[in-house]
């Protein structure tokens, strides 16, 4: 963060100084939410959580060096104490934002967001120093927890925003304005709680909402594969560039295939030109991701054949997304554990089964490790029986349902579909799914392990990448 003094820091959020005997002081440091990530020069935010209040962890946080706290209530330690943390935080974001003047740009979508985020952020770093949301800090706490980390070197932010219901993309934009917004997908993530696409659609064009106008450098950058997305061009008053695998779009993609091992390959068409592209992410899906991340490059200045090598260079900068582990004995885990919906559900079986092509025909077997998909409301039952067919068309060849009512749905998709025998089965539990794999797998197997956060599947995974891990239940 620019170095702001507490004096200036009470200003902005409307604060009251408590215990602080020198209002010069800067902060120097990053602002945390947690007191172990303190280091001197610090703000600690302390946040009143569910089962942690961080209000206990001042006196900790400024003994580890944090110049102050940014409180509810006084703490006996310097602090500057606001009626809502949170609000306080945001405007404090705000603030650094505005008068940095860096290029802000933002990005939505159901599916995806976090690995086209690390795809933009590694593409831009190469052209201008960057900073970007780490993992899915993506909400009213982490997006201005990112933006605080913005300096005077930085010339290009990137912020993921998530949403939950309508108004949420609405406050973050208004805490970081952008520039550039990015909306990549509508699909069926959380629709339990929204009540349709179409209101997913409402949420997540508010981004376009927020933008500039055209003549004031406002683009918005859409999906010109999603019908839902490509509509948001009229919710806008920025200029508009399209992206996907079209005639029509102003970025996209020809000849996509994949190769042997499932990474992506395509020839990348931008308005200034052509240039060739291999992904080292696997699974035709990050072929729209890619896209995206050169469409928003493009706008920012970047030639082509610098965009196409950095896309070509990148890997995955976040934990449990299609992550890939060849083990001594030859298994291959993809541990892409960290969240799940129909959609990114299907890409990953679709990646698995290119992946397991190779390994098939030297006699290796591919494995869908797949538990719930949280929050699908009414479509839950379809949905996992979907997904369930699908690993039968997709000729996985052995489907593992870990859990309860809903990992039961997707075994009976498989079965309906005509899976029969032990080519699906559903166990209780991740450590009931460790022990069948500890027995079962073979070298030359390729397993995905995929469901909702929720479901703790990544710990399926790293039991299987070390063989003393062991599984407790939940």
């Amino acid at each position: 963060m620019i170095a702001l003094s507490l004096a200036e820091i009470a200003e902005i959020v409307g604060g009251q100084s408590y215990d602080i005997p020198d209002p010069a002081v800067r902060i120097t440091g990053p602002v945390v939410i947690d007191s172990r990530e303190v280091t001197p020069g610090s703000l600690f935010a302390a946040f009143a959580g569910e089962q942690v209040d961080g209000h206990d962890y001042a006196v900790r946080a400024v003994e580890a060096g944090a110049a102050a706290v940014l409180a509810a209530r006084p703490v006996g330690v310097p602090a500057i104490v606001v009626d809502d943390v949170q609000t306080a935080l945001g405007a404090l974001a705000r603030t650094v934002v505005e008068r940095l003047g860096t290029d802000v740009v933002a990005l939505t979508g159901s599916a995806g967001k976090t690995s086209t985020k690390d795809l933009i952020a590694q593409v831009l770093q190469r052209h201008a120093p960057t900073v970007w949301t780490p993992g899915s800090l993506n909400n009213e706490i982490g997006l201005p927890l990112t933006a605080l980390r913005a300096s005077d070197e930085t010339q290009h932010l990137v912020l993921e925003m998530g949403a939950r219901g309508i108004g949420h993309i609405r406050y973050l934009t208004g805490l970081t304005p952008p520039r550039i917004g990015l909306v990549l997908n509508v699909g069926s993530a959380h629709i339990g709680e929204f009540g349709g696409r179409e209101q997913i659609a409402q949420a997540k064009g508010e981004l376009v909402e927020s933008l500039p106008p055209a003549e004031k450098g406002g683009v918005a950058v859409l999906n010109a594969d999603d019908p839902l997305v490509r509509a948001m061009a009229t919710r806008t008053h920025a200029r508009v560039t399209l992206f996907g695998e079209g005639d029509d779009a102003d970025v996209r993609a020809e000849n996509v295939r994949l190769t042997e091992n499932g990474q992506p390959s395509f020839r990348l068409h931008t308005p200034t030109g052509c240039s060739d592209v291999t992904l080292r992410l696997y699974g035709e899906h990050h072929v729209s991701n890619a896209l995206a991340a050169a469409a928003v490059a493009h706008e920012l200045g970047m030639p082509v054949q610098e965009i196409a090598t950095a896309l070509s260079e990148a890997g995955s900068l976040s934990r449990w997304r299609m992550e890939v582990t060849e083990r001594p004995d030859g298994v291959t885990i993809v541990n892409d554990a960290y969240n799940a919906n129909p959609e990114s559900m299907r890409a990953a079986l679709r990646a698995l089964a290119a992946m397991g092509r190779a390994a098939q025909a030297q006699g290796g077997r591919t494995w869908a490790v797949l538990g719930k998909m949280a929050e699908l409301g009414d479509a839950s039952l379809a949905e996992h029986d979907a997904v369930g067919r699908l690993a039968v068309r997709l000729n996985v060849s052995k489907l593992v349902a870990v859990g309860d009512r809903e990992a039961s749905w997707l075994q009976l998709g498989a079965y309906n579909e005509g899976s029969w025998g032990e080519e699906s089965v559903h166990v209780s539990d991740a450590r009931a799914a460790v022990d069948l794999l500890r027995r079962e797998l073979r070298p030359g197997d390729v397993v995905l392990v995929k469901a909702s956060r929720s479901v703790g599947l990544e710990r399926v995974a790293q039991a299987l990448l070390d063989s003393e891990s062991e599984v407790s239940g939940r």
